[in-house]
């Protein structure tokens, strides 16, 4: 296929990432056939795959504006992926013209597209880095320029801890984030499970073995564990539309089908 001028020369438009698969399930543009086919592949069997990326998307707004409304004015977002639409900070500086977002990810697409995007915008900044390298992220000099780690930070990891395997140890990676957070911060999760539809993610999981960030799951203790040092804001670790809905009609019948829990913490 023809690249794309917005696609980096170095990466292979044959392999697909978990960004741009994302990033088709929302309606973005910015992803190519590989990605296309893994997904449709994946919504043989999950057909409300799509559904699921929706509802945290949802959440992720929700909790932003919960942030704001509580005086956080300035936000990391690990694993931000391609910006489409409901991005950080535009929910953050539509309320708050003065607050501070910094995007990261490993994937070079969405950081070029989110450079190109956000260009102009001077309280905002795209690195790209692996949340692997934690401190990389929060000493990198672009990111201390933005964002002072002396005052309260929202931390934002939606989508991104299930595709950090336990040989990685995620849970340390999110104490050291902790760690490096001043009293009044708060962390922000979305992460997938198996323990609502078993089967199905287990077929997922084996397609995202394609990309070079395959999934693992976790069940709701897993998912509680990375709140540690933090206090939960209710309702807690629940379904992604259980948390903080807008109405009761957008809850649906069945929440679990969003095969992702989330939640939010405070750090005192």
């Amino acid at each position: 296929m023809d690249r794309p001028s917005w696609a980096p020369d170095d990466i292979d438009l044959d392999k697909p990432t978990a960004a741009r698969a994302y990033d088709y399930l929302l309606g973005g543009a910015h992803n190519f056939a590989a990605d296309r086919e893994m997904i449709r592949a994946a919504m043989s069997f999950m057909p409300d795959l799509a559904l699921q990326a929706q509802a945290n998307r949802a959440f992720l707004r929700r909790a932003v504006q919960y942030l704001v409304d509580v005086g956080v004015r300035q936000f990391l977002d690990i694993g931000s992926g391609i910006p489409t639409r409901g991005n950080v900070h535009e929910i953050a500086q539509r309320a708050a013209p003065d607050a501070r977002v910094v995007y990261v990810d490993i994937d070079p697409v969405a950081v070029s597209h989110g450079r190109h995007f956000l260009a102009g915008n001077p309280h905002t900044y795209v690195l790209q880095e692996d949340v692997r390298n934690p401190t990389d992220i929060v000493k990198h000099p672009d990111v201390t320029d933005l964002l002072d780690f002396e005052r309260p930070i929202g931390l934002l990891m939606v989508a991104l801890l299930h595709v950090v395997p336990d040989a990685d140890d995620p849970y340390g990676i999110v104490a050291h984030l902790r760690d490096e957070l001043s009293p009044g911060s708060h962390i922000v999760i979305g992460h997938g499970t198996h323990d609502s539809r078993p089967e199905e993610v287990a077929k997922l999981t084996a397609i995202s073995r394609q990309t070079p960030t395959a999934m693992s799951t976790r069940t709701r203790e897993d998912v509680v564990r990375f709140f540690d040092g933090f206090e939960l804001v209710d309702p807690g670790v629940v379904w992604a539309p259980l948390w903080r809905p807008d109405s009761p009609e957008d809850v649906p019948e069945d929440p679990g089908r969003s095969g992702n829990y989330v939640g939010v913490g405070r750090l005192g």
